[in-house]
């Protein structure tokens, strides 16, 4: 996790002084009193609202900049995997895996969610509970809602975190996680955590902070309750057959793996399938010259835990090295498009405009921004290659 040293006390340390202390920020200040009617509303005591803002005083610049550059939205998918999946990580889930046996088994005979998924995101989120995060959450939140750009998502977890203070599960001083607010071994934001963390130890407190075993029981509870099933895998790396039909990748093309195995699709290390029944669909998250997937209703699961297609496939992928699984086949091609940001953000402004839903329009080109560029170009008869180009643009500009 990136460092909280700002340049003040850097310089500070380098030169032998005292680093200053933070300035109070009136504004942030007077803004945070005007949170208190919606916290009231829902049902917080003043006293609560107090100790939770007590000595929060300015706005976390750390907060503004991470929200910026979240590595699963800022690079490539084969960019991420490679800091996301190495052998030190592996090694490392390999090893808690044969220590935290029994647990990892009773956990997955209670919720039937794969221990491999389970322990590639407590790899993922906090390396195994070496990094839960420090940062304050009702600091981090308040930082959002009073100058960031994810407003509706600060508002409403900050009424969730002072909930989580209300029922004295952590001290305000101990409430601490990353800059989003997200908390504990598996990194749950106060929402998630109001709804589907368990107290698996049964000690009367759902402590996903201190207890590995409440940590990973509420993350089995979370994916069993947004449809994960052990009986299908997350998904395989495949070959598309040479003439495959290129309109048919996308989210809006789910077919059983027996279907896709009449159009000619193959496991990328050959063998079968082996779960012909299982509905999935072609993905391609670093384009159509990239490594393709065929992915299952699991791999959204992963998705709803994290809406990035890169951390959805590292986790994947991790907990299949964790198996003793192999790397993927197919190398990653690197991706360059002459293309400026705003452009970039234009092609997604009319691709949505247009019907085509490209999964934001920030400039970042990923797995559903290379399905709505298919989807236009088949509905329009131009050449189904996925990729975007000032050509394409101009003809997005001109409708179609």
């Amino acid at each position: 996790m990136a460092k909280s040293l700002t340049v003040a006390l850097l310089v500070a340390s380098l030169c032998g002084m005292a680093a200053p202390a933070a300035m109070a920020d009136a504004e942030f200040e007077s803004f945070v009193q005007k949170m208190w009617p919606r916290a009231k509303a829902a049902g917080i005591s003043r006293e609560v609202f107090d100790r939770a803002f007590a000595g929060i005083s300015d706005p976390d610049p750390l907060v503004l900049k991470l929200a910026n550059n979240q590595p699963e939205l800022t690079t490539t998918t084969s960019q991420y995997l490679e800091k996301a999946v190495t052998q030190a990580r592996i090694d490392a889930g390999r090893g808690v895996k044969a220590e935290e046996a029994d647990l990892l088994g009773q956990i997955e005979k209670r919720y039937k969610v794969d221990r491999n998924i389970l322990l590639a995101i407590w790899g993922m989120e906090s390396n195994f509970g070496r990094d839960k995060g420090q940062m304050k959450v009702m600091r981090s939140l308040a930082t959002l809602l009073y100058s960031g750009s994810r407003k509706d998502y600060a508002r409403e977890q900050y009424i969730a975190a002072l909930k989580i203070l209300k029922i004295g599960i952590v001290s305000p001083q101990n409430f601490t996680g990353s800059w989003a607010g997200a908390m504990g071994h598996t990194q749950f934001i106060p929402t998630s955590y109001l709804s589907f963390a368990v107290d698996w130890t049964g000690d009367g407190k759902k402590d996903i902070w201190n207890s590995s075993a409440d940590a990973l029981a509420s993350t089995a509870n979370y994916l069993a309750k947004k449809g994960w099933r052990n009986d299908r895998p997350w998904g395989w790396e495949v070959k598309l057959p040479a003439k495959f039909d290129r309109a048919l990748i996308g989210r809006s093309n789910w077919r059983t793996v027996a279907e896709w195995s009449k159009l000619g699709i193959k496991p990328a290390r050959g063998g079968d399938f082996g779960s012909p029944k299982v509905e999935a669909f072609v993905m391609v998250p670093q384009g159509v010259n990239g490594p393709p997937f065929l992915v299952t209703r699991n791999f959204m699961a992963i998705m709803d835990y994290n809406q990035s297609h890169s951390y959805a496939v590292a986790v994947g992928h991790l907990a299949d090295r964790l198996k003793g699984g192999a790397p993927f086949v197919a190398s990653w091609p690197e991706i360059k498009y002459d293309l400026s940001v705003a452009q970039r953000v234009e092609i997604q402004e009319l691709l949505t405009a247009q019907g085509f839903d490209p999964g934001g329009t920030d400039g970042r080109f990923g797995a559903r921004t290379y399905e709505a560029i298919l989807g236009f170009q088949h509905k329009t008869g131009l050449k189904l290659d996925g990729t975007p180009t000032v050509a394409l643009l101009e003809r997005l500009r001109q409708g179609g």
